[in-house]
């Protein structure tokens, strides 16, 4: 028997024109992932500054300088929908890592943010 869970991992960005690399754990009790979403507490420097690359199980998801607003959704979607889907994504070893840049936009000046990727996950019951 199995349940979904959310997890949500953060980054902070704390300069302009960098990247930020950094892996998270997930419970061993993960099984798959099935979908993935990226929001900010800044989300116009996201979407206008940002790209990824995101690997599960040393496996690459998301390709580098994959657009960060392709993994964002709007409040008119459906909380059920805002998901990238996956499928049935396996964990393997459980870890995720992000690479993500921040990348100088003429639009919008840099200032200290932090993205969340929310990861929509499938877990044993214990």
């Amino acid at each position: 028997m199995s349940i979904i869970v959310k997890k949500r991992f953060d980054v902070a960005i704390t300069a302009a024109d960098k990247v930020y690399s950094q892996s998270f754990e997930l419970d061993k009790t993960i099984t798959f992932i099935k979908g993935i979403l990226l929001t900010a507490d800044k989300e116009d420097l996201l979407y206008y500054r940002g790209s990824q690359k995101i690997e599960v199980n040393k496996q690459e998801v998301f390709p580098e300088d994959y657009a960060s607003k392709l993994l964002m959704t709007g409040i008119n979607i459906s909380p059920n929908q805002r998901y990238y889907d996956t499928g049935n994504l396996p964990v393997g070893n459980g870890i995720v890592k992000i690479e993500y840049k921040d990348q100088n936009d003429t639009r919008l000046a840099f200032e200290p943010y932090r993205i969340s990727i929310y990861l929509d996950c499938e877990q044993r019951e214990l």
